[in-house]
């Protein structure tokens, strides 16, 4: 039987976000409960994945290996938490370069879907930006769940503007959580 599937964004659903980029782990700081989030999934038999934006590599703000630092700093407090993020796929373009990867474009839960055989009507992509409810639906993932942390209230302007709706509208990550737990298993197929 297929796994469900998380998909989450990390700045300002994961971490605190800022409009300077985090572009040290010191400037990491988790957002209250998200790795008890993420270790409650998988606890539940929850699958989770990454799917972030990181200009900051494109724009030289960041080295590649100053994001895996940061990263590392995040995968070892979720597993300190007894949670585990099973892959991580970011994409390192600016806006104006036209890849397929950044969002709202699908091109990472793509990705993640030819690396790991995830069936996306068994998926849910958690963000707090217009953008990652966007790449959700793009990529045809079953439920979009919007964060009101970081850009979430912002996010849900610009969307209800667009005329788009997220499945789920939550306070935070572990918020999330707890309904996609409470309202889903893997005898309780999503439609």
């Amino acid at each position: 039987m297929t796994q469900y599937t998380v998909f989450l964004d990390r700045d300002g659903v994961i971490n605190h976000d800022s409009d300077a980029y985090i572009k040290h782990p010191d400037e990491f700081h988790f957002i209250s409960k998200s790795p008890d989030a993420i270790a409650l999934l998988n606890a539940k038999g929850f699958q989770v994945i990454l799917i972030t934006n990181q200009s900051a590599v494109g724009r030289g703000m960041i080295s590649v290996r100053t994001l895996d630092a940061i990263l590392k700093k995040m995968t070892r407090g979720v597993e300190q938490a007894g949670g585990r993020i099973k892959d991580i796929f970011f994409c390192p373009h600016g806006p104006n370069q036209g890849c397929d990867c950044r969002k709202p474009k699908p091109g990472m839960i793509l990705q993640a879907v030819a690396c790991h055989g995830i069936d996306l009507k068994k998926a849910f992509m958690i963000g707090d930006s217009a953008k990652d409810i966007e790449c959700g639906k793009n990529a045809g993932c079953a439920i979009t769940i919007l964060v009101k942390t970081g850009n979430g209230e912002k996010a849900l302007a610009a969307l209800t503007e667009k005329g788009i709706v997220p499945d789920f509208l939550a306070g935070d990550l572990y918020e999330a959580a707890l309904w996609i737990t409470t309202n889903f298993s893997s005898e309780n197929i999503v439609s």
